[in-house]
C-alpha cells in the first residue's frame, strides 16, 4: 500500500507487480488464473502405483515419486509451482539407532555424481543388504493425530484433506518389530508429512537410541567458495516444521529443535572447497529418544511437515506458512473473547463474570496473581471453583485459570538434576521441576483432576515444559538423562492433547501448536506495559505487524494493562477506566480490529455506564466482522510513530474480500492518497467500499488489482475500510 506522493510506496507498488507477475506466470499449477493462496480451486492428492515398481504422490502443487525395488527410495521431489526439482540425490528414507547399533532405512547406493540426479542411474544402483528392506505399503486417507473438540467461535471452515501412504520395513536383526514409514499429503496446499512408527511384536525389550525420521539430499541454496554450514543459506524452497520445539521463544524457527541442514562431504562436485555447503535435511532430536520400547508397545517419532515455496517474497510465504497451520492445527483458529481477571475473592469472579455478560465478553481467565490455585484438590476448593464455574456456565461464559511450571523451585529431590554438577539448577528458566519427578507425575494428575471436576473451560499454562534434561536416575517417570528430555516432552503433549480432546482452551508461550495448543503470545516485552499508553499504542501496533507475518490472528495474544504492570505510573495504566476511554478504546480496535486477542488485565472491565457502552460497542463491530477480522493479514506499513501506519486482512472466499485498519500517530488529521493492493484478496476489476459503515461505494481496479482511494484518518486516531 502507497501513496501518491512518496517513492518509498511507488517501489513498494513496483516490487508487488514483479512478484505477481512471476507468481503467475510460472511453470506449473500457477497461472494468470490459478495460484492456490487466492483462487480456492480444489487440488486433490493423488497417489498413483505404476506396475508395482512406483509410486508418486501428487497434488498438482508437488510431487514426490519413490521406487520400490530393490529397496524403496525417493528419487524425485519436485515444486510443481515453479518447476524446480528440490533432490540432487537419493538417500536413506530415514536412520535409526536400535540398542546401540545404526541402521538405514530405505535408499539405494551406486550414485557417483551428487549435484544431480537422472532417473535411469536408478537401473545401476543397489540396495544394501545391512538396511532395512521395504516390503509393502498401504494407502489410505489423512486422519487427525489426536482427537479434538471445538466448543469456542472458531473460523475453521472444513477439515484438512488429503491422501496417506505407509510403507512397511523388517530387518533379519529384529524379526518381530513392524517398522512403518508414513507419507501424508494434502489437498489444495504444498505440504506433506512424514513420521515413522514402531511396533515391538517380540518379547524382548528393544532399545530406541535415536530415529532420524527424515533425510533429504536438497538442491543448495547458493554455491559459496569459503563459508561454513552454518553461515551459508539454506534451502528456501521448503519450509520444514516439526513437533518437537520448545525454549520460550515463541517462534518456530528459534523454537524447533529437530531440524537440522549439514554438509555432504561425498557430493564432492560442490562449489565449497571444504564441502561445507548446507546441502542434507535431517531432523531428529539432538539428545536422542533413549527409551526402551517394550513387548507390545508402540512408538511415533517426531512428526515432520514440509511446506513448499514458490517465492521469496516475504508476505507470500506466510501466507503459505499461515494456510499450513489452518490445516494441520484448525484447534488454533477458534478465537474466544476473553478478559484476564486480577481477583482476591470469589465475588470478584462473579462480578467479573456478570460484566462479561453486559458487554459481549465470552470467557473470563483467572489471571496469575489472582486467588485460584488449581494444584489445590481438596474437597472444599474443588466445589468452591465448581460452584463459580456453573455460576458463568449458567450465563453462557466460559472460564479458566492460570498455572505456573517451570520456572519455580519446587525441591531437591524433584527439581531436574544438572548433568554438569548433578545438582539441582541449570534449567532453562534457572531452577525448575522435572516432569517425570513424582511432583511433576503428581501435578499433571491434579491439573486433569481439577479440569474433570469442576468443568473448567481454559487452561493457562505459563512456562510449559522447555527442554531441559535431568541427570536424575531416582525420579519415577524417567530412567535417567539418556531418556528424560524425550519423556517429559510427551508428558507436557499428553496433557495438552487430553485437554484439547476435552474441548479445553490452551494458552502456553511455548510452541506446542501440531500437539494441542491454541494460542501463544504474540511477541511483546513485558515491561513495556509499564510505559505511557501513548507509546504502548505505537509498539502494541508493532508487535501486531511483526507477530503475524507466520501466525493467524487467532494464534497470538497482546496485552492491555487495566491496572498496573510491571511497574509503570498512572501514565501506563487505564484504571479509572471512564478517565481514560479514549485510549482504551483504541487499543481495544487496534487489536479486535487485528483479530488478536488480548489480556485485558485487571477487576473490571468497566466502570461507569459510559464506558460499558464504549466496551459494548467494540465488541459488537468486532463481531459484526468476526470472519474478516480473523482472515489472515496482509501489512502496509509498520508503525514507526512518523506517518500513517496499518494492516488489511484478506478472504478470498469470505464475503468480505478485505478489511483495511489504518492509523495516525500525529497530532494532526491526515488525509492521503491510498494505494491498496488487493491481489490476495481475489478481487480482480471492480471492488465495493465502505468507509466506516458508510454505505458501499464501486470502484475500478487497475491492471495491478490495486484500488486508489483518497483516506481521512483523524489526529492520534485510526479509521476503517470494508471491501467486497
Amino acid at each position: 500500500m502507497h501513496t501518491s506522493t512518496t517513492s518509498h510506496f511507488s517501489l513498494f507498488g513496483i516490487v508487488l507487480t514483479i512478484v505477481i507477475f512471476w507468481v503467475c506466470g510460472s511453470v506449473g499449477a500457477q497461472t494468470e488464473n490459478a495460484d492456490w493462496l487466492v483462487d480456492g480451486n480444489s487440488r486433490r492428492a493423488e497417489i498413483t502405483v505404476l506396475e508395482a515398481k512406483e509410486i508418486h504422490l501428487d497434488n498438482g502443487l508437488i510431487r514426490r515419486s519413490f521406487v520400490l525395488t530393490p529397496n524403496l527410495a525417493c528419487f524425485d521431489f519436485t515444486n510443481l509451482m515453479t518447476g524446480e526439482q528440490m533432490l540432487r540425490t537419493v538417500m536413506p528414507e530415514a536412520r535409526i539407532i536400535l540398542n546401540g547399533k545404526t541402521y538405514r532405512i530405505g535408499g539405494l547406493i551406486g550414485q557417483e555424481e551428487r549435484g544431480y540426479f537422472r532417473k535411469e542411474w536408478l537401473d545401476d544402483m543397489k540396495s544394501s543388504p545391512e538396511d532395512f528392506q521395504y516390503q509393502s505399503y498401504e494407502i489410505g486417507e489423512i486422519t487427525p493425530h489426536f482427537p479434538t473438540k471445538t466448543v469456542f467461535w472458531t473460523g475453521h471452515k472444513k477439515d484438512a484433506t488429503g491422501k496417506k501412504v505407509s510403507f512397511s520395513y523388517t530387518h533379519p536383526d529384529f524379526e518381530n518389530l513392524l517398522l512403518k514409514v508414513h507419507y501424508e499429503l494434502f489437498d489444495d496446499i504444498p505440504l506433506m508429512g512424514k513420521y515413522l512408527t514402531l511396533e515391538n511384536r517380540g518379547r524382548k525389550n528393544i532399545r530406541i537410541d535415536q530415529v532420524v525420521n527424515e533425510i533429504l539430499g536438497i538442491v543448495e541454496e547458493e554455491s559459496a567458495v569459503v563459508g561454513s554450514t552454518e553461515k551459508m543459506k539454506k534451502p528456501y524452497q521448503l519450509y520444514i516444521e516439526n513437533n518437537f520445539a520448545f525454549n520460550n521463544a515463541m517462534h518456530a524457527e528459534l523454537s524447533s529443535q529437530a531440524t537440522h541442514w549439514k554438509p555432504d562431504s561425498s557430493y564432492t562436485s560442490q562449489v565449497n572447497y571444504e564441502l561445507r555447503t548446507p546441502s542434507i535435511l535431517e531432523v531428529y532430536p539432538e539428545r536422542g529418544i533413549g527409551i526402551d520400547l517394550m513387548p507390545g508397545e508402540n512408538f511415533q517419532s517426531i512428526r515432520t511437515y514440509e511446506l513448499v515455496l514458490d517465492s521469496y517474497d516475504r508476505e507470500r510465504n506466510g501466507l503459505a506458512r499461515r494456510k499450513m497451520y489452518r490445516a494441520l492445527a484448525p484447534w488454533t483458529l477458534q478465537n474466544p473473547i476473553f478478559m484476564h481477571l486480577v481477583s482476591k475473592n470469589d465475588a470478584e469472579v462473579r462480578t467479573a463474570i456478570d460484566q462479561c455478560v453486559a458487554t459481549g465478553y465470552e470467557a473470563l481467565i483467572l489471571s496469575f496473581g489472582s486467588h485460584i490455585n488449581m494444584e489445590d484438590i481438596s474437597p472444599e476448593n474443588i466445589a468452591r471453583w465448581k460452584g463459580l464455574a456453573d455460576y458463568a456456565h449458567q450465563k453462557g461464559i466460559k472460564i479458566g485459570g492460570y498455572s505456573l511450571f517451570s520456572s519455580r523451585k519446587i525441591s531437591d529431590e524433584h527439581d531436574v538434576i544438572s548433568p554438569l554438577t548433578l545438582r539441582p539448577g541449570g534449567a532453562f528458566f534457572g531452577n525448575a521441576p522435572c516432569m517425570a519427578s513424582q511432583w511433576g507425575l503428581e501435578y499433571l494428575g491434579k491439573l486433569k483432576f481439577f479440569f474433570e471436576n469442576t468443568g473448567f473451560d481454559i487452561f493457562e499454562n505459563d512456562g510449559p515444559y522447555p527442554g531441559d534434561v535431568c541427570a536424575s536416575t531416582s525420579h519415577p517417570g524417567h530412567k535417567g538423562l539418556h531418556d528424560s528430555q524425550w519423556v517429559q516432552i510427551n508428558l507436557q503433549k499428553g496433557l495438552y492433547q487430553w485437554m484439547n480432546a476435552r474441548g479445553i482452551y490452551i494458552n502456553a508461550p511455548d510452541w506446542y501448536f501440531l500437539d494441542g495448543t491454541h494460542k501463544i503470545a504474540l511477541g511483546y516485552r513485558e515491561v513495556n506495559f509499564s510505559l505511557p499508553r501513548e507509546r504502548q499504542k505505537i509498539l502494541n501496533r508493532q508487535n501486531i505487524h511483526d507477530g503475524t507475518w507466520e501466525k493467524t490472528p487467532s494464534m497470538g495474544w497482546g496485552f492491555v494493562p487495566l491496572t498496573a504492570y510491571h511497574g509503570g505510573g498512572p501514565e501506563a495504566v487505564l484504571e479509572p477506566l471512564s478517565e481514560h476511554l479514549d485510549d482504551y478504546k483504541q487499543l481495544m480496535m487496534q487489536y479486535y480490529g487485528a483479530g488478536v486477542q488480548a489480556c485485558y488485565r485487571g477487576p473490571r472491565l468497566y466502570d461507569t455506564e459510559e464506558t460499558k457502552a464504549m466496551v459494548i460497542s467494540v465488541i459488537d463491530w468486532y463481531k459484526k466482522y468476526r470472519d474478516i477480522l480473523n482472515a489472515d493479514i496482509i501489512r502496509l506499513r509498520r508503525a514507526d510513530g512518523r506517518d500513517w501506519d496499518g494492516w488489511m486482512h484478506v478472504d478470498p472466499q469470505g464475503r468480505e474480500k478485505a478489511f483495511v485498519m489504518l492509523f495516525n500517530p500525529s497530532k494532526e488529521p491526515m488525509s492521503k492518497d491510498m494505494v491498496i493492493p488487493l491481489y490476495y484478496s481475489g478481487l480482480k476489476k471492480q471492488a465495493e467500499v465502505s468507509i466506516e459503515d458508510k454505505g458501499f461505494q464501486g470502484f475500478p481496479l487497475n491492471e495491478r488489482q490495486e484500488l486508489r482511494l483518497r483516506i481521512e484518518i483523524p489526529a492520534d486516531g485510526y479509521t476503517w475500510i470494508v471491501i467486497k
